[in-house]
């Protein structure tokens, strides 16, 4: 199998591609309406809600927690330990905020307050507030700092303290991630608010737009703060992101076992990458069907309420979907500006060839007049030689050495010259 045939199977799909694609897109999107749906009513969520708490208390047992008999898996005991075992001072849920110019409830500060995010801005925002003593929150598309209540920033020199904060951050994120303890002991309590999905939190920055929810128009920072405190939190965000998981699994495989089996290709070729351009319109084609089933659900059973539709939204399916948008478009630019580099370097190449078929003509009639005076000289030569004549020797003698840039020296001159020269032993002829 040649090079070009490789390229073709890889580069290009085929019929059966865009069948495994679609096909993936489907059964994914499927899985997504059925089991994924929304929060509160996700049959995948209830078993990632269980896992989630049992990593929680998992960790917290590794980190010294002892339950007391009767409260080993007590969800509420566990978040409680790790919340003593890594305070932060920016966790102030029950504070009065009224006097800072914004409002903020429980169920909406894991989301408000952004060193509660698991993302590199939380981590930021984290070590930022408890080296200032200060809590950070967006509201109403403002970012706002205020006094903390305590500092509880430990380490003797600058180092100990930023590992000291990121260890703070991650342990209290870890125990928020089930809810907190307050909310997980409380009878009506139900799954708690969990932190947020990592960048979630931008969207408080988004004030402005105009959403239908029940009998009122919101913004697009107030919609999306309803849509966290109905548990659309990082829990829901990886129960979302199981469909897609499968989805692109599937098509991994699939595209892998095709390559090997079907068209018979090397090994080392079958690793899927994006750089594949069939592997690549495989996952948009089936990230496509996905987000269409799930858009199409979430439309018609939101019942024209922007707040359900949201809920029912597969956000992380629409993120990967919009990163293998623009990955695509990268490749065609980059593609584009190859292809006008590369149309640039043939015309070139092609005038550079028209010149050099010129130069080598022009050359081979240069060389060729050349040789015609060569050949003449050489028989005015002979023919000087024959008669004596010591002035056409001279002057063909001449013209010869002229081609080559050269004047005749005075000892060619005439034969008298010559015989001088050569006479005496001290002279030296360098042409």
């Amino acid at each position: 199998m040649n090079e070009m045939q490789k390229k073709d199977f890889l580069y290009e799909c085929d019929r059966i591609d865009c069948k495994i694609a679609v096909f993936s897109g489907i059964m994914s999107g499927i899985i997504d309406i059925v089991f994924v749906n929304m929060p509160k009513n996700s049959l995948l969520g209830k078993i990632v809600d269980g896992q989630t708490d049992n990593i929680v208390k998992f960790i917290a047992k590794q980190c010294g927690w002892k339950p007391i008999l009767g409260k080993e898996n007590n969800i509420a005991s566990a978040i409680g330990f790790l919340e003593k075992k890594f305070p932060v001072n920016y966790d102030m849920s029950s504070a009065n905020y009224a006097i800072n110019g914004f409002s903020m409830a429980p169920n909406n500060h894991h989301l408000k307050s952004l060193a509660h995010s698991p993302s590199p801005i939380g981590l930021i925002f984290s070590i930022l507030d408890q080296f200032d003593g200060k809590a950070s929150f967006v509201s109403d598309g403002k970012l706002i700092r205020i006094d903390a209540e305590t500092q509880t920033l430990r380490g003797n020199n600058l180092l100990s303290k930023i590992f000291c904060g990121f260890c703070n951050w991650i342990g209290h994120i870890i125990s928020d991630m089930a809810g907190s303890s307050g909310g997980r002991g409380n009878v009506n309590g139900g799954r708690g608010s969990g932190v947020a999905i990592p960048f979630f939190e931008l969207f408080q920055f988004c004030n402005f737009g105009s959403f239908q929810v029940g009998k009122d128009r919101q913004t697009l920072a107030t919609l999306m703060t309803r849509v966290f405190q109905e548990g659309y939190d990082l829990r829901f965000g990886i129960t979302m992101s199981i469909p897609v998981i499968l989805n692109e699994m599937f098509i991994r495989i699939c595209w892998m076992i095709k390559r090997i089996f079907y068209h018979k290709l090397d090994w080392k070729y079958c690793i899927p990458r994006l750089e594949y351009k069939s592997f690549h319109k495989m996952l948009l084609i089936g990230n496509a069907g996905l987000c269409l089933l799930d858009s199409i659900d979430a439309g018609i059973r939101s019942g024209g309420n922007a707040l359900n539709f949201v809920l029912r939204l597969n956000l992380i399916a629409w993120g990967r979907l919009i990163v293998l948008v623009m990955k695509y478009l990268m490749i065609n630019h980059e593609k584009t500006f190859y292809e006008k580099n590369h149309e640039k370097n043939m015309l070139l190449i092609q005038k550079i060839n028209e010149y050099k078929l010129i130069l080598s003509r022009e050359t081979k009639v240069f060389l060729r007049e050349q040789q015609i005076i060569l050949n003449n000289n050489f028989k005015l030569i002979d023919i000087s030689l024959e008669n004596k004549d010591e002035n056409l020797l001279s002057d063909s003698l001449n013209n010869i050495v002229k081609i080559f840039g050269k004047d005749l020296p005075d000892c060619l001159i005439t034969f008298n010259n010559f015989d001088k020269f050569v006479s005496d032993k001290n002279n030296t002829f360098v042409l």
